[in-house]
C-alpha cells in the first residue's frame, strides 16, 4: 500500500527570493490604440463596443510570428495604457508594422474599399503629417513570484501571473528535449485563451490495421491558489494529443475544430525561433455555405505576411488532413481530434510510469527557481464506508447481488411509500425491451415479471415485500424521431425550438393515459445524439423529458444498441439505477469515520445550474438546486428544497417542479449568453435566481439571500453543507479562495462572519476537481523504491491534525475498468508492448476537500462553548471522501448528495414563451 501520493504542482521556491525576469514590454499607447479603435468603429459599425479591439487575432499573429514575444497582456484592446506585449527582445518596427497593418485590414470585408492597406506604410513613415507612431519598447523587471496574501491566508499571484508565469515556463521547458524509452520528444508552445499548452512535435505514428493514426504527449500549464497556502501554485497535467487524419463527418457538420500551425517564421533569425504552433479554428460557416477559418484565427492573415509558402485552404485540410500533418514545404498542420469527428485508434490517457517521467522532467526544468510541493501523507486508514465486500470466504457473487437487491428493495419501499410505481418503456429496438425487461426483476431480486392486462398488451408486474412496479412496454414510433424545428431565421432560436417542444407535448399527451395517481417513470430508446448533429436542435431528448414531466413522469433514456460500445446488459441494468435515482430510492452507506460524527447529522448540497444561448433549450437560465439528505430517517431520505412553497419535498418532486419554468420570448432571443432568467419568467422548484438583465450583483446578492434563508431552514439539527466551489462561486463570490477564512462565511459586501452564526452544529465543506481549468494538479503514488502507481484513500501535508483543512481524496479504479500491465509505455512503445498507444489509461482524478468551517477550538469558543470538544477537519474530510462511495456505482466524482444535486439540473429545462404558451408555465 502506498503511504505517499505525489502533485504535478510546483510553488516558488522561498529560499530562491524574488523570481525577476528582464522583459521588454510594448503598450499600444494613445495614439495607436485611438486609430485603431477608430478603425474598428468603421469596420464595424454595428458593434455594441466599438472601443473594445479585437485583437484576439492580432495577439495570436505577434506570439506565433513576432521572435521574442513571450505573452500577450490582457484588456490592451480597450485601455492603451496597459501592457500589452512582453518579450525576450524588442521586436523590430519592420517585423511589428506589417503584422498590425495586415491585421488591421482584416477587421474590413474583402469587398469594402478602404484606408486600412496603408496603415504600415503610415507606421513606416518619417513624414509627421501622415505617420502613426509606433509605441517604444520599455524595459521591466517583472518579478514572476510576485504574490499578495489574502485576509484568510491565501497566497495570491499578481494577476499578470496567470497568463504570463505558463508563457514563461513553457518556453523554458521547450528549450529542452525528453528521452524516454530511446525516443526524443521536442516540445512546441500552443498558446491560447484557454491557457498555455507543450505539444510534442511532429506527432507521434502509430499504425493499425493498415492505417497510421498520429498523437503526442501534451503538457497544461495553469496557475492556481490552493486555500490557506503560503504559497501559489503551478500545475503541469499531462495527457495525450491525438491528430485527426480522417473526417467522418460532412462539411456543414464541423461546428468547430481546433487546428494549429506549424509555419516558419517570415522573418530574421531571434530568440524562440520555431517554438511555437499557431492555434486557429475551423468550422462550417453557415452565412458563406463553406469550410472557413473562424473565431478569429489567424491563418487567413499568415499569406499576406508571407507570400513565398503554400498554406493549408480548409477545404483541402479537411479533404486531407493527414497530408498537412506530414508537412507541405516546411509548413504543417494539424486537426485536434474529437471524438465527434468519428473513431480514433489511439487511447486517451497516460500510464502513471509516463506521467511520473514527465513529472521528473519539468522538475528539473523549472529548478531551482520552482519547486515541487511537498508529498501528501494519509490522514486515515478509513478509506470507504460499510460497504458490501466483494468477495471472501465461503462468499460467491450470488450472496453479494441478494444483500444488493434487499438493500434496493429496501430503498424503493421507503421511497414509494406503498404506492405502486409504474413504467412506460417505449422501445425501438426488441432487444432493448427485452434486456430491460430481464433486468428489473435481478435488480430487486423477484422472480421474472408475470404478465398482466389484455393478451394484446405488453404489461408486466413485479410485486412483493411492500413494492409493486407495473411495465408497459410500446414502440417508440414518432416520439422518438427528430424535432422538426423551424428554420425560419428571423425568430429567435429558442422559439423557434419551444414551439418544436410544444408539438411534441401534445404528441406525447395523445400517447399516456391520465396522470398516475402513484410514482411513474418512462424510459424511452432513441438514437444517440450524433445521429441529430445534421439538424441542430433536433434532438429529441430534452423535448421528451419536458413532455413527459407535464403528465407528471419522471424520465429516463437509453440509447440505441448500434449507438454504444457498451452491452446491452449493462445498459439495461444502469438505466434501472438512474429509475431508482431519480425515486428517491438511494441512500449513502454508513460511514466509517468515529465518534466524531453526531450520530443524526443530516447532509445537504447546493449545485449551480448555468444555462447560456447554447444551454440544451436555447434559453439563458441560472438556479440553484439544494438538496437535502438524512440517512436515519427512514420515509423521505432524498429531498429537495422548494423555494417557492419554502419547504422541504421530496427528489422525485423536485425534478418534476425544476421542470416547468418558461421564458418570457423577448428574453429568450435577445438576452446575451451569460444573461439569466427574466423577472417575467415563471419559478417553482429549486432557488430561481431572480435577476434583471445586465444586474450581475443583484442576481449574486439574491442568490446569497437564498442560500442563507435555506441554512435557516438547517438549523434543527447538525448539518454537513457540501457546496462545489468551482461551480458555485460564480454566485456566491465568498467561496473565491481570496476570500476564505478558516471558520467564516462571507456575503455580499458585508464582512464575514463566524459560520455558526447560520447553525450551532454546522459544518461547511467545499469540494473542487480539476474541471476544466486544470485547477486541482494531477498526482501519482509513489514508494521509496521508485514504483508508481494509484492509490485511494484521504491525504494531507505535514501540518498538524488541526490547522490543517485542505486535504485530497483520491478514488480506487473502478472495478469494471480494463487491467493494463504496469510499465506499459505509449509514448515510447516497446517490443513487448506495440499496442501500447491503442490502450485506455484511465487515471482517478483528485478531488480537493477544503474543510471550511467545523467546531474548532476558536470556533467554539467565539460561540461560548469552550468546554465542548473540538473537532478534527480530517474526520470531515474523511467524511466527505466516504460520501462518493456506494454498493451500485463505481466512486462518484462528487460526494453523493452533490451529485444527486447535480443530476436535478437535467431537469432545468426552461423554455422560451411561444403564442401558444405565453409567458406562464403550462405544468400543472
Amino acid at each position: 500500500m502506498y503511504q505517499n501520493i505525489r502533485v504535478a504542482a510546483y510553488e516558488p521556491d522561498p529560499l530562491h527570493g524574488p523570481l525577476r525576469e528582464e522583459m521588454r514590454v510594448l503598450r499600444l499607447g494613445e495614439e495607436l490604440h485611438t486609430e485603431l479603435t477608430r478603425m474598428h468603429a468603421e469596420a464595424d459599425k454595428g458593434s455594441a463596443r466599438p472601443d473594445r479591439l479585437p485583437v484576439r487575432r492580432l495577439n495570436s499573429l505577434l506570439q506565433a510570428l513576432a521572435p521574442g514575444v513571450i505573452a500577450t497582456g490582457r484588456k490592451a484592446g480597450t485601455d492603451g495604457r496597459l501592457p500589452w506585449l512582453y518579450a525576450r527582445e524588442a521586436v523590430p518596427p519592420e517585423v511589428l508594422a506589417p503584422v498590425i497593418g495586415t491585421w488591421a485590414t482584416g477587421m474590413y470585408r474583402e469587398e469594402e474599399d478602404t484606408e486600412s492597406a496603408d496603415l504600415e506604410q503610415r507606421l513606416r513613415s518619417d513624414d509627421p503629417a501622415e505617420a502613426v507612431q509606433l509605441p517604444h519598447w520599455e524595459v521591466e523587471s517583472v518579478d514572476l513570484a510576485e504574490t499578495v496574501t489574502s485576509a484568510g491566508g491565501t497566497a495570491e499571484p499578481a494577476a499578470r501571473l496567470y497568463h504570463l508565469l505558463p508563457e514563461w515556463i513553457a518556453f523554458r521547458l521547450a528549450a529542452r528535449t525528453f528521452r524516454t524509452g530511446g525516443t526524443t520528444l521536442h516540445f512546441r508552445v500552443e498558446s491560447s485563451g484557454n491557457g498555455v499548452r507543450l505539444v510534442s512535435w511532429p506527432p507521434q505514428r502509430y499504425g493499425r490495421r493498415g492505417q497510421t493514426w498520429y498523437y503526442s504527449a501534451c503538457l497544461n500549464i495553469t496557475v492556481h491558489t490552493v486555500p490557506f497556502a503560503q504559497r501559489f501554485r503551478v500545475h503541469v497535467s499531462t495527457q495525450v494529443r491525438r491528430w485527426a487524419t480522417q473526417l467522418d463527418v460532412r462539411p456543414h457538420q464541423l461546428g468547430g475544430t481546433t487546428v494549429l500551425l506549424d509555419a516558419p517564421l517570415p522573418w530574421p533569425e531571434g530568440p524562440d525561433r520555431g517554438h511555437r504552433l499557431m492555434v486557429n479554428t475551423l468550422g462550417y460557416d453557415r452565412r458563406l455555405k463553406e469550410l472557413a477559418w473562424r473565431h478569429h484565427s489567424p491563418a487567413p492573415l499568415v499569406p499576406e505576411l508571407d507570400i513565398v509558402r503554400n498554406y493549408p485552404q480548409p477545404a483541402e485540410l479537411f479533404t486531407h488532413p493527414e497530408r498537412w500533418i506530414n508537412g507541405s514545404g516546411n509548413v504543417a498542420a494539424g486537426i485536434v481530434y474529437h471524438p465527434s469527428i468519428g473513431p480514433h485508434k489511439v487511447g486517451p490517457g497516460l500510464m502513471p510510469r509516463e506521467r511520473a517521467d514527465l513529472d521528473a522532467w519539468v522538475e528539473e526544468g523549472l529548478s531551482p527557481m520552482l519547486i515541487r510541493v511537498p508529498d501528501l501523507t494519509r490522514v486515515t486508514r478509513s478509506n470507504t464506508p460499510s460497504l458490501l465486500p466483494r468477495s471472501g470466504a465461503a462468499r460467491g457473487p450470488d450472496v453479494r447481488d441478494a444483500q444488493l437487491a434487499l438493500q434496493r428493495r429496501a430503498a424503493l419501499v421507503r421511497a414509494l411509500k406503498g404506492r405502486p410505481l409504474e413504467v412506460d418503456v417505449f422501445w425501438q429496438s426488441p432487444e432493448t425491451r427485452a434486456a430491460l425487461l430481464a433486468e428489473l426483476p435481478k435488480l430487486i431480486g423477484f422472480p421474472t415479471g408475470e404478465r398482466v392486462g389484455p393478451a394484446d398488451e405488453d404489461a408486466w408486474r413485479c410485486r412483493g415485500e411492500g413494492v409493486e412496479i407495473r411495465v408497459r412496454a410500446r414502440p417508440a414510433g414518432p416520439l422518438a424521431e427528430a424535432l422538426p424545428v423551424s428554420r425560419e431565421r428571423r425568430r429567435p432560436r429558442a422559439v423557434r425550438l419551444a414551439e418544436a417542444v410544444e408539438g411534441r407535448c401534445r404528441l406525447v399527451a395523445d400517447r399516456v393515459a391520465a396522470r398516475p395517481d402513484g410514482a411513474a417513470v418512462v424510459i424511452t430508446e432513441i438514437a444517440g445524439k450524433e445521429r441529430f448533429a445534421a439538424v441542430a436542435d433536433s434532438d429529441p431528448k430534452h423535448a421528451l423529458r419536458i413532455a413527459w414531466a407535464r403528465q407528471g413522469r419522471l424520465s429516463q433514456f437509453v440509447n440505441l444498441p448500434e449507438d454504444t460500445d457498451s452491452g446491452l446488459e449493462h445498459r439495461a441494468r444502469w438505466t434501472w439505477l438512474d429509475v431508482f435515482r431519480q425515486l428517491g430510492a438511494i441512500s449513502p452507506p454508513a460511514h466509517r469515520v468515529g465518534a466524531g460524527v453526531p450520530g443524526d447529522l443530516q447532509y445537504a448540497a447546493l449545485w449551480l445550474v448555468r444555462h447560456t444561448r447554447k444551454g440544451p433549450t436555447r434559453c439563458p437560465v441560472r438556479r440553484l438546486v439544494g438538496v437535502r439528505v438524512r440517512p436515519g430517517d427512514g420515509p423521505g431520505v432524498i429531498e429537495g428544497w422548494d423555494a417557492e412553497r419554502a419547504e422541504w419535498v421530496p427528489y422525485p418532486k423536485l425534478l418534476l417542479l425544476l421542470s416547468q419554468a418558461v421564458e418570457p420570448v423577448a428574453e429568450a432571443g435577445e438576452r446575451g449568453s451569460m444573461g439569466g432568467p427574466g423577472d417575467g419568467a415563471a419559478a417553482r422548484g429549486g432557488l430561481r435566481l431572480a435577476a434583471r438583465p445586465g444586474v450581475e450583483q443583484h442576481r449574486q446578492r439574491e442568490t446569497e439571500r437564498q442560500i442563507r434563508a435555506l441554512l435557516f431552514q438547517l438549523r434543527d439539527r447538525p448539518t454537513l453543507l457540501l457546496a462545489d466551489a468551482g461551480n458555485l462561486r460564480q454566485c456566491w463570490p465568498g467561496l473565491g479562495n481570496g476570500e476564505l477564512d478558516r471558520d467564516m462565511l462571507g456575503f455580499g459586501t458585508e464582512s464575514a462572519q463566524r459560520h455558526t452564526l447560520y447553525g450551532d452544529d454546522l459544518r461547511v465543506v467545499l469540494v473542487r476537481d480539476a474541471n476544466a481549468r486544470e485547477e486541482v494538479a494531477e498526482w501519482y503514488a509513489h514508494d521509496a523504491k521508485g514504483k508508481v502507481g494509484f492509490a485511494e484513500g484521504v491525504w494531507g501535508t505535514a501540518e498538524t491534525e488541526r490547522e490543517s483543512r485542505v486535504f485530497a481524496s483520491t478514488a480506487s479504479t473502478p472495478h469494471t475498468a480494463a487491467k493494463l500491465p504496469k510499465g506499459l509505455m505509449k509514448l515510447a512503445p516497446t517490443a513487448q508492448g506495440r499496442t501500447a498507444p491503442g490502450k485506455t489509461a484511465w487515471n482517478p482524478g483528485q478531488l480537493e476537500i477544503t474543510v471550511l468551517g467545523c467546531l474548532s477550538e476558536k470556533a467554539l469558543a467565539d460561540s461560548g462553548r469552550e468546554g465542548d470538544l473540538p473537532d478534527r477537519p480530517a474526520e470531515w474530510a474523511t467524511l466527505t471522501h466516504q460520501l462518493r462511495y456506494h454498493d451500485d456505482y463505481p466512486p462518484l466524482a462528487r460526494p453523493l448528495p452533490l451529485h444527486l444535486a447535480r443530476l436535478a439540473g437535467e431537469y432545468v429545462l426552461p423554455m422560451a414563451g411561444t403564442k401558444e404558451t405565453g409567458s406562464a408555465s403550462s405544468a400543472p
